[in-house]
């Protein structure tokens, strides 16, 4: 499997998991959420005290029914991010390379030849394999139709060029990158803002549903969200 069809596979694979994380808690061990909330205390406390009085002032706390869960934002970012741009190099790739379907037979051919004729337009018409710009356009069937011009070639398409493939391979390695972040699925290393005591670059480790670990480059010392562990 190349890096291109491990990409498009980790969004096919993961696009039900971000379905069942839109109304789902963050996790307090993802990837430095923790120690970005410590460092952002004060950001975080004033964001939860105005969105408590909106909340406030639309209804009452007691008022009857059921609310629905919110909707995390990040990850709704993502999944329009990602949707948006598989779609999209789906749509100029065939725009390049899906040949234009067969034309049907003129009224003046034969019968038999002419209703041979038509039918072979008309399969040719409805390929399953031809990208079609309305109707089914999600990203999971979108990284599908561009795995497949990636491994199967020939159907109603011309060759794939050097550039076309180098497209569609950075376009699949950035959404797989989105939504391993958004999950939390892929091992990370960042650099915090804010610098350490002694004025060294703190660098974060974690990511995999890991607790995050802290370092600073200059004094060495490593930290978790429960305190310092060596110094």
């Amino acid at each position: 499997m190349t890096s291109t069809t491990a990409h498009l596979t980790t969004v096919i694979r993961h696009w039900t998991d971000l379905h069942d994380a839109l109304g789902a808690p963050a996790l307090h061990n993802g990837f430095g959420i923790g120690l970005r909330g410590h460092l952002a205390a004060l950001t975080d406390i004033a964001d939860r005290a105005l969105t408590h009085a909106a909340e406030r002032a639309d209804s009452a706390s007691d008022a009857p029914g059921e609310r629905p869960a919110p909707l995390r934002p990040m990850i709704l970012d993502t999944m329009t991010e990602v949707e948006t741009a598989l779609v999209d190099c789906a749509d100029q790739l065939a725009a390049e390379i899906q040949r234009t379907p067969m034309s049907r037979a003129p009224r003046d051919w034969p019968a038999a030849d002419r209703a041979r004729r038509n039918q072979l337009a008309d399969q040719d018409a409805n390929d399953p394999r031809r990208w079609k710009w309305t109707g089914k356009r999600t990203a999971p069937y979108a990284a599908l139709w561009l795995y497949a011009r990636i491994t199967q070639p020939g159907g109603p398409f011309a060759p794939l060029t050097d550039r076309h493939r180098e497209t569609v391979a950075a376009v699949a390695r950035s959404c797989a990158v989105r939504v391993e972040r958004a999950l939390d699925i892929a091992a990370q290393v960042r650099t915090l803002e804010q610098p350490c005591a002694c004025g060294g670059r703190i660098d974060v480790h974690g990511g995999e549903g890991r607790q995050p670990l802290a370092h600073c480059t200059g004094c060495g010392r490593i930290w978790t969200e429960g305190g310092v562990i060596a110094a």
